[in-house]
């Protein structure tokens, strides 16, 4: 268990270094811009949106982290980076399992939420 969680934090980790050396440092600005706690939810949802495993239902905490956040806001500064690391499809699935749905057609990155979201 201890090497998930080593695992799942180096994870974010290299994502938030992806995002502050990224070639667009106008990103890095608007995305502190959307609501939320974007650490919380970094924390409490990482184990549900890694790319490897099966899609899980997320736990209590994922979800009243996921419940604060401006999803898409955050669904704007996506980038292949991110994606590189991260299956859009579970955050979209975590996003309707917590009761907070991603809306048809809405794109994170490259990735467009079908209709059974």
């Amino acid at each position: 268990m201890a090497l998930i969680s080593v695992t799942t934090r180096l994870m974010f980790l290299a994502i938030l270094v992806v995002w502050s050396l990224g070639e667009n440092n106008k990103m890095v600005a608007s995305a502190a811009q959307c609501a939320g706690d974007m650490q919380g939810l970094m924390e409490e949802c990482a184990k549900y949106v890694q790319k490897s495993g099966p899609m899980i239902q997320p736990s209590a905490g994922c979800c009243n982290v996921v419940k604060s956040v401006d999803l898409p806001c955050v669904c704007t500064h996506i980038t292949t980076q991110v994606e590189g690391v991260i299956s859009m499809e579970k955050a979209a699935f975590i996003a309707q399992a917590c009761g907070k749905p991603l809306l048809r057609g809405t794109h994170c990155g490259s990735y467009v939420v079908p209709g059974k979201y």
